[in-house]
């Protein structure tokens, strides 16, 4: 049905829900959807990182070896994949609204219970349920920013919020620079588990549900009452259709159909590239914030330094992304963050080079560098998934990717740890880690010729 809406929308007879949104310019509705999302990509950050600031107190009240943290730091990332690939895909039938705020509860509660873990296995079982928790949370919250934000801005949406989550990496250093000092490092995951839960009361009251999700569950009046906060100016009687993509996964459709539909026909190639250049960038990303502090303080610098240094990875990251993002949305997304990996390889290979045999400012900008293209690629790749798939596959797509990219996050740490006890130098480490960026910056380009090649008449 054809879409009939005049500027007073006097004489409305139908509207597409992405018409509407890419019609309007951003607003109130908007700074408030990336407050609260960007808010709950914070905690979510934090939560992740406290772990990495926490685990040398753990070890030396538990009288616990270096090398046995890397089950510790692993274990929330095996529970985030856990999260994108089991429980993601669910709010395509429970709704996005109510996965974020479920969830954000769940990793609230569960982040307070790690305060009071008595064993190694206690800590490792609560980061794992943690993890899911967190995973669970993140593809609805892209999902629902990338659904309300206007195509020509997506990207840097997508960014924005995902700038939120390396901030809250930063803030766990900072936090923990005092915090575990004074109150030890219980008390880290006491403030990560609190604050979490009093941010449920704003998302209960303010938080939106997708229109798109509404209206295929036949829940046509919450859908408008939805957009109206959107575009006030729209009647309340008018008739919001879906568009037409939207039909091509009925709401009733199970998720193992959904599923498949990423690995079959032309999505299969594009959807491999796609994961395994998640995978390529999660490792290098969560070997560095993972190993980054035990090794330059092993190395005889101060915990300042220590935690400066990892700091800035993060902060590198953020700085990189107001460039990153408006750039991908200008131009083509794909050259843009194989550029970036490209680039990365070379600052990861430089911060190598600086470890144990420069001086420590030589090593606080290569953290910095190295930063803007591992941390700041993460965040791009989040925004390309977004770019690469409809909307009716995009949450399940990114859980999927950002669950199965989990996997070079996980391994990561652990081949680390393996290959620091084995008496292998922090450099040649590092070195590696290049090589996998330039895998990664290798599967975007290729994945950008497969995208043109379709789209070409």
């Amino acid at each position: 049905m054809a879409s009939e809406l005049s500027s007073s929308h006097a004489s409305v007879t139908g509207v597409r829900v992405g018409e509407l949104i890419d019609g309007r310019p951003v607003g109130r509705f908007h700074y408030l959807l990336l407050a609260l999302a960007g808010a709950v990509m914070f905690l979510d950050g934090f939560d992740t990182q406290s772990i990495s600031f926490a685990a040398p107190a753990i070890a030396r009240e538990w009288g616990l070896p270096v090398s046995s943290l890397g089950p510790i730091f692993s274990a929330a990332i095996v529970g985030l994949m856990v999260g994108y690939l089991c429980l993601a895909p669910l709010a395509h039938r429970s709704g996005q609204r109510r996965a974020v705020i479920v969830c954000t509860a769940m990793f609230g509660i569960l982040t307070l219970l790690c305060a009071f873990a008595e064993s190694p296995l206690q800590l490792i079982a609560l980061r794992f349920l943690t993890g899911a928790g967190l995973g669970a949370t993140i593809p609805s919250l892209v999902g629902i920013v990338s659904e309300f934000t206007p195509a020509r801005r997506r990207s840097s949406f997508v960014m924005f919020i995902y700038c939120w989550y390396a901030l809250g990496f930063v803030a766990a250093g900072v936090v923990s620079g005092f915090v575990i000092p004074l109150w030890g490092w219980r008390a880290m995951f006491i403030v990560g588990g609190t604050v979490p839960l009093v941010l449920l009361m704003f998302l209960l009251r303010y938080f939106p549900e997708s229109p798109r999700y509404l209206l295929l569950r036949g829940a046509g009046d919450r859908a408008n009452a939805t957009l109206r906060r959107l575009d006030p100016a729209l009647p309340s009687n008018a008739i919001v259709l879906t568009d037409a993509t939207d039909n091509s996964h009925p709401a009733g459709k199970g998720k193992a159909s959904m599923i498949l539909d990423f690995v079959r026909g032309r999505w299969l190639l594009n959807t491999l590239l796609l994961w395994l250049a998640f995978g390529a960038n999660l490792a290098a990303f969560y070997a560095i914030q993972s190993w980054l502090p035990t090794i330059v303080g092993s190395l005889g610098e101060s915990s300042r330094v220590v935690i400066a240094c990892t700091v800035l990875t993060t902060v590198g990251g953020i700085a990189a992304a107001m460039f990153i993002g408006p750039a991908m949305d200008r131009t083509s997304p794909f050259r843009t963050l194989g550029t970036v990996y490209l680039v990365g390889a070379g600052f990861v290979a430089l911060l190598g080079w600086v470890l144990g045999g420069g001086s420590t400012v030589a090593l606080l900008v290569a953290a910095f560098l190295t930063g803007t293209c591992v941390t700041g690629g993460q965040m791009s790749v989040i925004a390309l998934a977004t770019v690469l798939y409809p909307t009716d596959m995009r949450s399940t797509g990114v859980g999927w990717a950002l669950g199965i990219g989990r996997l070079g996050g996980i391994a990561a740490p652990l081949i680390v740890g393996a290959a620091l006890s084995a008496g292998i130098a922090p450099r040649e480490v590092f070195f590696a880690m290049a090589i996998v960026l330039v895998v990664a910056g290798f599967c975007v380009l290729a994945l950008e010729r497969r995208v043109q090649a379709v789209r070409q008449p």
